[in-house]
C-alpha cells in the first residue's frame, strides 16, 4: 500500500487536523509527508468527504506556521551549531558566510520556490533563519509560496485525483508540470503531423 493510500484510510477519520499537523511538522523541518497529506485531503475533498474550500487555506496556514517555526529554530539553534568552536570551525564559518551572501541576493526566490521542492521545502526555512534573512522579507515570500503551493497542489489533487498525487510524489510539482507540458507538446506535434499528411494526400489526389 502506498503512502498516499495509507494516509487516505487514516484521513477519513482524522481529516483536517492530521493534514494540518503533517504539513506544519514537515515545514518546520521534520521529514514527514506533508505534501502527501495535502494531496490526500484534496482527493478526499473530490470525493465529498472533505471541503476543498477548507483544505487549501488550512494547508497554506500550516505551511506558513511550520516554516516560521523552522526559521526560529534555524536562527537560534542552527546558527549556534555553525558558530560554536570545535571540529571544522573554519569550514563552518565559511559555509555560513557563503550562505549569508547567497540569501542576501537570492533569499526571496529561495524561500518562495523552495516550497515546491522536497529538499528545500524541509530546509529552506532553517537556512533562512541560520543566515539571518530579515524576518519581514522571509514572512512575506514564505506566505506567498505557501499560498501558491497549497492552491496549486490542492487543486491538482482535487481535479485529477490519485494519479496526479502519485505523479507529484514521484516527480515533484514542477516535475509534474514538465511532464504535462511534454505530453501536450507531443500531442500537438502529433496532430500537426496528421494534418500535414491529410493535406498532402488531398493535394496529391486533387
Amino acid at each position: 500500500m502506498t503512502i498516499l493510500a495509507s494516509l487516505t484510510a487514516v484521513a477519513q477519520n482524522v481529516g483536517y487536523p492530521l493534514m494540518f499537523l503533517l504539513i506544519m511538522a514537515e515545514s518546520s523541518g521534520l521529514p514527514l509527508p506533508g505534501e502527501t497529506a495535502l494531496i490526500t485531503a484534496a482527493v478526499l475533498a473530490s470525493q465529498g468527504r472533505l471541503q476543498i474550500e477548507l483544505v487549501i487555506p488550512l494547508a497554506a496556514l500550516a505551511a506558513i506556521v511550520g516554516d516560521n517555526i523552522g526559521y526560529g529554530i534555524g536562527r537560534k539553534g542552527g546558527r549556534w551549531l555553525l558558530e560554536r568552536p570545535g571540529w571544522f570551525h573554519p569550514q563552518r564559518q565559511q559555509a555560513l558566510s557563503d550562505g549569508e551572501v547567497f540569501f542576501a541576493k537570492h533569499g526571496p526566490k529561495a524561500v518562495f520556490f523552495g516550497r515546491f521542492f522536497l529538499g528545500l521545502r524541509v530546509w529552506a526555512s532553517w537556512l533562512a533563519g541560520i543566515t539571518r534573512m530579515h524576518w519581514r522579507s522571509f514572512f512575506f515570500w514564505n506566505a506567498c509560496g505557501g499560498i501558491v503551493w497549497a492552491t496549486a497542489v490542492g487543486l491538482i489533487g482535487y481535479f485529477l485525483g490519485h494519479a496526479a498525487g502519485n505523479a507529484i510524489q514521484t516527480f515533484g510539482l514542477f516535475g509534474l508540470v514538465g511532464v504535462l507540458v511534454l505530453i501536450v507538446g507531443l500531442f500537438t506535434a502529433r496532430r500537426r503531423h496528421v494534418r500535414r499528411t491529410e493535406v498532402r494526400k488531398e493535394a496529391e489526389s486533387g
